[in-house]
């Protein structure tokens, strides 16, 4: 299995336990608005800088405009740098917390941050935003930041590969969901109204088309690494998940 596909999961979902994390949370609750998706929105598109709530919904892609513009613009009292900034330190902080024992995170980071100097921006401003912020000089904060980057790349890319195939990008949600959630409860989280459509074989079969796409537009950054450092790669972030979902 090529190691772009084989660490996907273990960076979506290590990413997605620093976004509802107690640091994240902290987070959201400095933005002075309740709930989840202000402090989010605020944090993860504040790299995009202060545009309007239109730019960050290009950029996020899944999720429904409405609800982008109204938790973008109910934060708006915070700067958009702010908000990157802020959200840049809960990422840190959460990989200090969980990964300040783990003896692979130096050797991790080193190679997490050599994939994310090879790969190109084009097409991923979320990636290209994150990718410019001041690294952490820590190992344990950086390497946290180095797979929230990266997940960005993927997302970003994965949206390019759900728009090639001829999905929309509800459609897309629908199927795959997430680590934790069904996809229709997903949808949901992401502001989408009921009813939604039925999920058809064909409908199934151009997402699939999608992770294809997804895979071969990500592929390259990862050649940067040889076939050995792939592969400690794949064990590294393997235990790195284990790690960051131990109790603690």
């Amino acid at each position: 299995m090529p190691v772009a596909s084989a660490v996907k999961d273990q960076i979506q979902q290590i990413g997605g336990g620093f976004m509802f994390s107690r640091e994240a949370r902290a987070f959201a609750a400095s933005t002075g608005v309740d709930g989840f998706l202000p402090g989010y929105t605020r944090g993860r598109g504040g790299v995009l800088g202060e545009v309007d709530a239109d730019v960050v919904t290009a950029a996020f892609g899944f999720f429904r405009p409405d609800t982008v513009r109204a938790a973008w613009e109910a934060t708006s009292a915070m700067p958009a740098a702010a908000g990157a900034a802020g959200y840049l330190k809960a990422c840190q902080d959460f990989g200090r917390r969980k990964l300040a024992d783990f003896d692979g995170v130096a050797r991790l980071a080193e190679l997490l941050g050599r994939v994310v100097d090879a790969a190109t921006p084009v097409g991923v401003p979320l990636f290209a935003g994150w990718r410019a912020l001041p690294r952490a000089e820590d190992a344990p904060g950086l390497t946290l930041q180095l797979i929230h980057t990266l997940r960005e790349l993927r997302g970003g890319l994965h949206l390019v590969g759900v728009l090639g195939s001829g999905l929309a990008p509800l459609q897309a949600v629908l199927i795959a969901g997430s680590a934790l959630t069904a996809g229709p409860d997903q949808a949901r989280n992401f502001g989408w109204p009921e009813p939604f459509e039925e999920i058809t074989p064909e409908l199934k079969g151009r997402w699939v088309a999608a992770e294809n796409i997804t895979d071969d537009l990500i592929a390259p950054a990862f050649a940067v690494l040889s076939e050995a450092e792939g592969q400690e790669l794949v064990s590294l972030l393997n235990d790195c998940q284990a790690t960051v979902f131990s109790r603690g």
